[in-house]
């Protein structure tokens, strides 16, 4: 083809994607095109585009794929988004190649990459030459990996991310999906019927609730596309470009006037949201929430502490009592990971009674679970704090970065308990027959009642802070301010763990 004459014609045609049918039933869903997508993620006029040229098919424009560099909050980012309306954003042999070439350049270039996901998967026509090559499909996800904890990597995800496309999000530190619209799903229902027999639906399978509230693949729930643009800005301006650089600060704010100490009830099992101690902590409005609708009874989120950036993993008592099960395990394991990948100092705010116990959990695998959570925080190098809200009971006290766990200071709120178990727990364990040959009730409460008073004074605060179990014990009012100072002066902490290639991780 001769450009002189067809040229800006040319580009207009390939910028406006596939036919006009497929732009109107896509608006009519509630979708954004993939360059509309762009320019609402992007800085004005930032967006350079690459290979716009793939694929000379005139019904392939840009071969379904719009792939480029452009800036987000003044910082450069890699940008791979899906074209719905050429062939439903299905992958072919170039739409391959231009996704594994944007993100060698986001780790050439150490910049963050964002997908905006809207794609049927590969093109099964296509097979031969995108999928087993050693620049097939595969090439992807083996990208992605190597990228993992050297670029933030973010994916917002407005329609299908079918078959092996699914791992796309997958591999990324955060998926936002559109209510709705958004999936992801290694087989079609047609497919999952023929060879299971199952009759379900997409969104029953593999839909956006799915995803945040059940298997914890998503991150954010969205309601339209707009909002999952925002997670996204939201998101990567807590985290650093890469891997060497220090997380951006930002103007400091005070936090939302909230009375902490009437926050926390003095009973250690009446329910409380640590959601509302958090907000009367950290900088008002700064507060980012990470998989809010899975795993509720522990709590990940980045927020700021004087403009700086925190990741905080908190238990929630008001859900579950705060009890940690293996998923929540996992949430946290994968929170700690990015926060430490990226130079986000850790805040733990301890209010757990332990992991769940009996046969269920058992056969599920909380030991591995718990075990990973464990392995995180204790692999994670940033500035960790501790801070026992109320209690912190068992292996609690481990997952959630006690002192045995590298950090660097753990304190303690005049309502904190430090045990093996709370005292009522104990009690049983250690003296259920002689309770049990107890016959007149008077006297077996009493008895209840000296022992209780006795493993309250072996576990008292003040004894665990005389005994260095915690370095500091603060009103609430007064642990703002320590907190501050303590992460100003750990700026510049030696990062160094252990010399190998990499641990055995439990999964």
């Amino acid at each position: 083809m001769d450009f002189s004459g067809d040229y800006p014609a040319e580009r207009q045609r390939i910028e406006r994607g596939g036919a006009e049918k497929y732009h109107q039933a896509a608006a009519a869903a509630g979708k954004y095109h993939a360059r509309e997508r762009i320019r609402r993620l992007c800085d004005p006029d930032s967006f350079r585009e690459d290979a716009l040229w793939a694929n000379p098919d005139p019904t392939l424009p840009a071969d379904g794929v719009v792939v480029g560099s452009a800036t987000v909050q003044g910082r450069p980012v890699r940008i791979v988004a899906n074209d719905s309306t050429v062939k439903a954003g299905s992958w072919g042999a170039r739409t391959v190649e231009k996704i594994i070439r944007t993100i060698e350049a986001a780790q050439l270039e150490q910049h963050p990459i964002v997908y905006l996901v809207d794609s049927a998967g590969a093109r099964i026509t296509d097979q031969v030459q995108l999928f087993p090559g050693r620049r097939g499909a595969g090439r992807i996800f083996h990208e992605q990996v190597r990228a993992s904890g050297r670029i933030p990597q973010a994916c917002a995800l407005f329609g299908p991310s079918a078959a092996g496309g699914a791992y796309i999000p997958a591999f990324c530190d955060i998926v936002a999906m559109v209510d709705g619209n958004a999936s992801m799903y290694l087989g079609s229902p047609r497919m999952v019927e023929m060879v299971t027999g199952e009759k379900t639906t997409l969104e029953d399978m593999g839909g956006a609730r799915v995803h945040t509230e059940l298997s914890g693949v998503g991150h954010f729930l969205c309601r339209n596309e707009d909002e999952a643009i925002a997670d996204v800005r939201r998101w990567l301006s807590y985290l650093p470009s890469n891997w060497t650089q220090p997380a951006p600060v930002r103007a400091a704010r005070p936090p939302l006037p909230v009375d902490l100490a009437a926050v926390v009830p003095p009973s250690e099992s009446a329910p409380f949201d640590m959601h509302s101690f958090l907000d009367g902590l950290v900088d008002q409005g700064s507060v980012l929430e990470v998989q809010a609708r899975w795993a509720g009874e522990l709590m990940t989120a980045f927020a700021r502490l004087d403009g700086r950036p925190v990741g905080v993993v908190a238990n929630n008592s008001a859900v579950r009592g705060g009890v940690l099960f293996s998923d929540s395990a996992d949430k946290a394991a994968r929170f700690v990971n990015t926060c430490d990948a990226f130079n986000v100092p850790l805040l733990f705010l301890a209010d757990v009674p332990g992991f769940m116990v009996g046969s269920a959990v058992e056969h599920a695998g909380i030991i591995r679970h718990g075990a990973k959570m464990i392995a995180a925080v204790a692999e994670a190098t940033v500035p960790k704090v501790c801070v026992v809200v109320r209690k912190a009971y068992g292996a609690g006290l481990y997952a959630m970065a006690g002192p045995a766990f590298g950090s660097d200071a753990v304190l303690a709120l005049p309502t904190a308990r430090i045990a093996v178990m709370g005292a009522e727990a104990a009690v049983n364990a250690v003296y259920a027959n002689k309770i049990a040959a107890i016959d007149d009730p008077a006297q077996r409460e009493r008895f209840v009642a000296d022992r209780r008073a006795e493993y309250e004074a072996d576990v008292d605060l003040r004894r665990l802070a005389g005994e260095l179990v915690v370095d500091d014990v603060l009103a609430p009012e007064e642990l703002r301010d320590d907190l501050i100072a303590r992460y100003r002066r750990l700026t510049h902490k030696d990062r160094r763990f252990a010399d190998r290639r990499h641990p055995i991780t439990p999964v």
